[in-house]
């Protein structure tokens, strides 16, 4: 079923940007790039559905996902939702100083960065578990650090990181059905203890 969706959304009012730095919200939403029902995106991230629908509801609210269709399962009708967007970015319009804008977005990065982490290690024990059982399960880590002159150095490096990495995923993308998911995950933080520019 085919649904529009906006490649990226310029997130213009408070209550749009509280819903998304909360690190579940934007877990959902990162779910929410094909439609899916509350059941599937709770089965995706290892969440009680009943958690992961109040979060919808919040998200529907201020507009963040819509309802775009039903579908029978067993005795229950599942309600089928999809985020508005694939990316978003907090408008500079937003009636907050500029300092405001920046801890909330710093926050709420460090939030998500905390909760992928917590994500990363309890997919990490169940894949070594199948390992045990099954052939290899085949995965891949990069870790390395880079030296930023400055502040708006490190802010360009994060968009063209994210932009070469959005590339990627769309280059290798499939739509046929049954093949493997992957999951990817990125990080870009200080490292402590290193030198501060």
């Amino acid at each position: 079923m085919a649904h529009e969706q906006l490649e990226t959304y310029v997130v213009e009012t408070p209550e749009q940007a509280m819903a998304l730095l909360n690190p579940l919200r934007a877990e959902i939403l990162s779910r929410l790039v094909e439609p899916a029902s509350a059941a599937e995106v709770a089965r995706a991230i290892n969440e009680i559905p009943q958690r992961v629908n109040y979060h919808l509801k919040a998200l529907e609210k201020v507009g963040l996902v819509r309802r775009v269709g039903s579908r029978q399962v067993r005795n229950l009708v599942e309600v089928l939702y999809l985020a508005i967007a694939r990316t978003y970015v907090l408008s500079e319009g937003l009636n907050w100083a500029n300092e405001t804008v920046q801890q909330m977005k710093d926050q709420g990065a460090l939030s998500h960065l905390i909760h992928t982490a917590e994500r990363i290690k309890r997919d990490a024990l169940l894949l070594l578990e199948r390992s045990d059982q099954e052939k290899e399960i085949p995965s891949a880590t990069l870790d390395t650090t880079i030296r930023l002159a400055s502040e708006e150095e490190r802010s360009a490096f994060v968009e063209e990181y994210v932009q070469l990495v959005n590339q990627l995923v769309q280059k290798y993308q499939t739509k046929a059905q049954g093949q493997e998911t992957y999951q990817v995950i990125l990080a870009v933080y200080p490292k402590e203890g290193g030198e501060q520019s």
